[in-house]
C-alpha cells in the first residue's frame, strides 16, 4: 500500500530527529536554542544613546540578535562593561513583549542583545576574572590599594623563589659570603633535577657553580635546583639535611616580618610530591602556602633591600654555563603583553598544575610611586596584571 506523501515525510522527519537524539545526545542547550529559535520574533527596534551597563547579578544570557542562539552568559563576564546602543522589543509566540538592549563589550569582540532586567546602568566595577588572590601594593608606602582575597595562604610556585634568594642577599650582606662563593652542586638529586622534562631547565654539568650563577639561574630560568643548592648553601652544607635547615630559615625570617599567612616546605616553590623523586620532600604540609598579601611583603623588602634585583628581573635572556636562561616575564619589552608606559621591570613567574599561573610584577610609571602587584592561581596573569596595574594607576592610587 502506497504511503501518504505528507505522512511519509512527517514519519522521516520524525525518525530522524529521534536518531539523532539517541545517536548524539542533544543537550538541554541545544534543545533551549531550538525552542528559543521557533518562539521568538521582533517587534521593534529603536536606537539609542550609547550607555554603559554591567550585569546586575549572577543571571542573564547574551544571544544573537534574532535569539536563536547563545552568544555569552553575564556570569561569564562578571567585570564587563556593556555598551548598549539599541532597543529591541521582542514577543514570545503566544506571550507578552519583552524589551531587550542590543549590547557591546568594549572591546568589540563579544555583541548580542540581552534582557534589560538583567543589566544595571554605568561601568563595572573593575575586578580581575580568574586570580583567585591578588593585590596592589604602594611599594613607597606600603599601602595596600586594591585587593582580592588577599589574605588566603594559596600554594605559589616558583615565587618562593623570592625568599629564598632574598635569603642568599641577606647572607652576603652580613659577610657570610660573596657572589664569586663557589656552591657544591655534585648532589645526584640535583643533577636529575635539573634534567627533569618537567621541573629541570639549568643543567648542573659541574660540581660547583658561583652564587652569581645560580642566583641568575634561579632568578631568571626559575631554575629549581640552583635555587635548592643555593637554599643549602645560605644553611651552611650541600646535603637534604641542610634543605630542610634552609626552609626553617626561609619561616624564620617570614615570622620576623609578621606574615602571618605563610608557610614553607619548599625552597623551590615545587610541592612536596613532585621534589620526592630527587629526593628533597621534608614531609608535612605538600606545598608552599603564602598569601597574596605575603607575596607583596616579601617582593617590597627584596626590593628595598637589595634594589638591583630589577637589574636582574629585567633580563629578557642570557647564557650561562652553554644553556640559555629565559626569562618568562611577558610584560618586559619586546614581549607580548608589553606595555611602554607601564615600565615593568621584575620580578618572578609561577606555574604548577596545583598553584596555577602565578606572577608578581612591579613598575614604575612617570609620576608615580612603584607599585607591586601580585596574581595567585590565574589563568591570564599577564593580561590581568596589565589590567590591574592600569587601573592603579589611572585611578591616581599610588
Amino acid at each position: 500500500m502506497k504511503m501518504n506523501k505528507w505522512l511519509r515525510t512527517v514519519i522521516i522527519s520524525c525518525a530522524t530527529a529521534l536518531t539523532f537524539g539517541i545517536g548524539f545526545g542533544l543537550s538541554s542547550q541545544s534543545n533551549q536554542v531550538e525552542a528559543a529559535a521557533a518562539t521568538y520574533k521582533t517587534v521593534s527596534t529603536a536606537s539609542m544613546k550609547k550607555a554603559p551597563y554591567h550585569k546586575k547579578s549572577s543571571a542573564g544570557v547574551v544571544w544573537n540578535t534574532s535569539h536563536t542562539k547563545k552568544v555569552a552568559t553575564l556570569k561569564g563576564y562578571p567585570y564587563t562593561t556593556w555598551y548598549a546602543t539599541k532597543k529591541v522589543t521582542l514577543q514570545k509566540s503566544g506571550g507578552s513583549k519583552a524589551l531587550y538592549y542590543q549590547v557591546k563589550n568594549g572591546s568589540g569582540n563579544v555583541s548580542g542583545i540581552v534582557w534589560h532586567n538583567y543589566l544595571t546602568p554605568g561601568k563595572a566595577p573593575f575586578g580581575l576574572k580568574y586570580a583567585q588572590g591578588a593585590v596592589a601594593l604602594d611599594v613607597n608606602t606600603n599601602g595596600v590599594v586594591w585587593s582580592k582575597n588577599a589574605n588566603t595562604p594559596r600554594p605559589i610556585a616558583s615565587i618562593s623563589k623570592l625568599m629564598t634568594l632574598y635569603l642568599v642577599r641577606q647572607k652576603i650582606s652580613n659577610g657570610g659570603g660573596s657572589w664569586t662563593s663557589k656552591v657544591n652542586t655534585s648532589n645526584a638529586g640535583l643533577k636529575k633535577l635539573g634534567k627533569d622534562k618537567d621541573y629541570g631547565g639549568f643543567k648542573f654539568t659541574k660540581n660547583s657553580y658561583t652564587v652569581r650563577d645560580l642566583y641568575l639561574a634561579a632568578l631568571i630560568e626559575s631554575s629549581n635546583n640552583a635555587a635548592i643548592a643555593l637554599g643549602q648553601w645560605v644553611a651552611g652544607g650541600a646535603t637534604p639535611t641542610y634543605n630542610k635547615k634552609f626552609i626553617s630559615m626561609m619561616n624564620s625570617q617570614a615570622k620576623t616580618w609578621n606574615l602571618d599567612n605563610t608557610s614553607f616546605v619548599s625552597a623551590s616553590g615545587m610541592e612536596q610530591d613532585s621534589l620526592k623523586p630527587f629526593g628533597y620532600n621534608i614531609g608535612g604540609a605538600n606545598a608552599n602556602m603564602v598569601s597574596a598579601a605575603d607575596v607583596a611583603q616579601i617582593a617590597r623588602h627584596f626590593i628595598n633591600d637589595y634594589n638591583d634585583v630589577l637589574k636582574d628581573a629585567s633580563i629578557g635572556s642570557m647564557t650561562l654555563d652553554g644553556q640559555k636562561l629565559y626569562n618568562y616575564n611577558n610584560l618586559l619589552p619586546g614581549r607580548k603583553y608589553y606595555q611602554k608606559s607601564l615600565n615593568v621591570d621584575g620580578l618572578k613567574t609561577g606555574y604548577t598544575p596545583l598553584a596555577g599561573y602565578c606572577f608578581v610584577g612591579t613598575g614604575r610609571k612617570a609620576g608615580h610611586d612603584r607599585i607591586i602587584t601580585v596574581v595567585l592561581h590565574d589563568q591570564n596573569e599577564f593580561t590581568e596584571t596589565r589590567s590591574l596595574m592600569n587601573y592603579v594607576y589611572n585611578k591616581n592610587l599610588v
